[in-house]
């Protein structure tokens, strides 16, 4: 009898003892790389949810482009009416003289309007500074929690990592030795 193994010193009730805790120990594992699984899944969907904020942030951008457009054509019309009112540049008095041939009642009008010209574009720019620093708090307080949200599903994934690691490298038996769980 070449294969013949003495299973008389075995104990049924020892065996069937081991395979509980392996069972037990086997169940705990799964529940806790399901747990870890769902918390996972949890923080990529808060991930991907502020990913998809960027859209938030294209048109923010694109509004931003379409406004900085508008400011240059603004730019370009106060550099027109400037070359307007200089005139020749051989003869430098020559602003001051379309000014000496315009009656009183048009210089005060042209006052108003370049006041209320003026008035108008640093109201913009304040508008404009308010919402880049307002814009910008609100990139920083998002990348932050991104980064936050990374590190944590980092964490957990090294975490699941270990578990799976250490539960495929333990012998079975020294699992259920090791970790046995208290008789309530």
């Amino acid at each position: 009898m070449v294969g013949d193994t003495d299973y008389s010193k075995y104990d049924l009730t020892h065996l069937q003892a081991e395979l509980e805790q392996e069972r037990e120990m086997k169940e705990m594992l799964e529940e806790s790389v399901s747990d870890l699984k769902s918390t996972m899944c949890e923080l990529q969907e808060r991930l991907h949810s502020v990913d998809g904020e960027g859209n938030e942030w294209k048109t923010r951008y694109e509004t931003q482009i379409e406004l900085n457009g508008q400011l240059e054509r603004q730019i370009s019309i106060v550099h027109e009416k400037l070359e307007d009112l200089r005139g020749n540049p051989m003869d430098r008095l020559a602003s001051i003289r379309s000014y000496d041939d315009m009656p009183v009642d048009t210089l005060r009008q042209r006052l108003k309007l370049l006041t209320n010209e003026t008035s108008d574009l640093q109201s913009q720019l304040m508008d404009c500074r308010f919402r880049i620093e307002h814009e910008g708090k609100a990139f920083h307080k998002t990348y932050d929690e991104r980064r936050a949200y990374l590190s944590e599903i980092a964490k957990l994934s090294s975490t699941l990592e270990a578990n799976r690691r250490q539960y495929s490298t333990q012998p079975q038996g020294a699992l259920g030795r090791r970790q046995k769980r208290p008789v309530r």
